[in-house]
């Protein structure tokens, strides 16, 4: 008899009359609320104007969620296609699966439209994110819980999640397993931390928080992909997530160390957002006084020093 556990959900749907209300979409829209809230705090900070990464956030959320959402297809493609399969059910993303890799892929393409169009510097968007989106993954990884999915290995921990559930197919599954989506939660959460330490402490710029956070992130999602049981493809005995892992977290400080020598610094506040001139401009002198002053406290020397080529 287990002394102690963390149960599941019964189930993952209330309905409003008709109409379906599904915990996993709000654990996914909670994240992006706060992934956009903190970005466009820390963005403010740097110099931008206060409705950029919202702005920017209607390209890259939904690009993230496709994306997101072809990565799982490809890659667990045997779920949705083949003998007995529905290949309509790929496009049921409320049932869960969205994979990061891709939602952070094609979710940088449409933040790079975003931003084209707004005349932003990537690079000082994404560093501006970063610890959002980390937030953001911790939010989402609930819908997991709610969902019953995506648990560990067996275990006889007191922090063990109960699962029972039905498969489709008619098996049954009861047990206790290692919570894996919490683990992800709590690491998310550790890595949003760093990134906004790291940046205060060392003045990150040029896209190197970002980098930070895919660096971190990976090193979590290593240890605890795992600790995952579910269905996934296997090369030379690691599972394919891992893999992907070694590879990101391997260009990620690759990035980091070449980014650091190539343009030491961070972006000077007032090259950012053209759209912050604009307000500064409409509000009158005294706002624009008060931005200079701000960016004259918080901008570093090394801010002040040319840049050096890419």
């Amino acid at each position: 008899m287990d002394l102690a556990y963390i149960p599941s959900p019964s189930r993952g749907v209330l309905y409003l009359g008709p109409v379906p209300l599904r915990a996993y979409a709000f654990c996914i829209i909670i994240g992006v609320v706060v992934a956009v809230w903190l970005g466009s705090k820390r963005w403010v900070a740097r110099g931008g104007a206060k409705h950029t990464v919202g702005d920017i956030a209607v390209w890259a959320v939904p690009f993230g969620l496709v994306g997101g959402r072809l990565y799982h297809v490809i890659t667990d493609h045997q779920l949705y296609f083949g003998d007995g399969k529905n290949p309509w059910n790929a496009f049921k993303i409320w049932e869960g699966g969205l994979g990061i890799w891709g939602a952070i892929a094609l979710g940088a393409v449409g933040a790079w439209i975003g931003c084209r169009r707004r005349g932003v510097p990537l690079p000082a968007y994404a560093d501006a994110i970063a610890p959002g989106i980390a937030l953001a993954q911790a939010f989402g990884r609930w819908g997991n819980w709610f969902n019953q999915e995506l648990y560990g290995k067996p275990t006889t921990l007191p922090w063990g999640l109960e699962i029972h559930k039905v498969e489709s197919d008619g098996t049954v599954i009861e047990g206790v397993f290692h919570p894996t989506f919490l683990y992800e939660s709590l690491w998310c959460v550790g890595v949003a931390l760093l990134v906004i330490w790291a940046d205060r402490r060392f003045t990150l710029g040029h896209g190197r928080a970002f980098a930070l956070y895919v660096a971190a992130y990976t090193v979590g999602r290593f240890w605890i992909e795992y600790l995952r049981i579910d269905e996934a493809h296997h090369i030379l005995g690691l599972r394919l997530n891992d893999w992907t892992s070694i590879v990101v977290f391997v260009a990620a400080v690759a990035y980091l160390v070449v980014s650091a020598r190539l343009r030491p610094g961070r972006e000077a506040p007032d090259s950012i957002d053209p759209a912050a001139r604009a307000e500064a401009a409409e509000d009158g002198p005294s706002r624009s006084s008060d931005s200079t002053r701000g960016a004259e406290r918080t901008a570093s020397p090394a801010d002040a020093a040319p840049e050096q080529p890419a």
